[in-house]
């Protein structure tokens, strides 16, 4: 795993060992941030399910001024912490343990939103719709702000979802990469 682009691009990325962390190929990482603009303008951008912490760092990479790395597993945080490392810019990062929930709860009381928020659970927890909808209760998203969600192919949209748009959807092969924009 590397960095594609941006300021820290091409530095190298670890992955957490073993089976419960599912990382995101350079391949499909790649497409996902060419389906976002490539670069960004500023902003702050929130990794819910963090895992080696790759997404959120290649959107401070790409031009993000923030990201919020959130992830439960300690083997996840240690290697998120030597991930941020890499770019020698700690304090473009904010790292919590802590389940998604929890997190969310803490962002909308310290009254933090988000430009750019990007969605990659566990195939077997993914919980979209449900999310989507967390984020509008708990008032986190700045006006147009961009939602990528990472699930396995089996997850279906409805039509409608209520206060985003659905901008772009794409397969690669068992993964889908959904991009919503917040319409309020």
């Amino acid at each position: 795993m590397r960095i594609i682009a941006g300021e820290f691009g091409g530095r190298r990325l670890k992955a957490v060992p073993g089976m419960q962390t599912r990382p995101t190929t350079d391949k499909v990482k790649e497409a996902m941030f060419s389906m976002l603009g490539q670069f960004f303008d500023g902003g702050q951008a929130l990794d819910l399910y963090a895992g080696s912490g790759g997404l959120a760092i290649e959107a401070v990479s790409r031009g993000m001024d923030h990201a919020f790395l959130v992830d439960r597993q300690y083997a996840a945080i240690q290697m998120i912490q030597d991930n941020v490392a890499v770019t020698k810019m700690p304090d473009c990062f904010t790292i919590w343990k802590m389940p998604a929930e929890k997190a969310l709860v803490k962002l909308a009381t310290d009254q933090q939103k988000f430009e750019l928020v990007l969605l990659d659970p566990p195939y077997k927890q993914q919980q979209m719709l449900a999310q989507l909808q967390q984020f509008v209760e708990l008032d986190i998203l700045q006006p147009g702000a961009t939602i990528l969600c990472e699930t396995d192919t089996t997850l279906v949209y409805p039509e409608e979802i209520p206060h985003y748009e659905l901008k772009r959807q794409q397969n690669y092969g068992i993964t889908e990469v959904a991009i919503f924009k917040f319409i309020g």
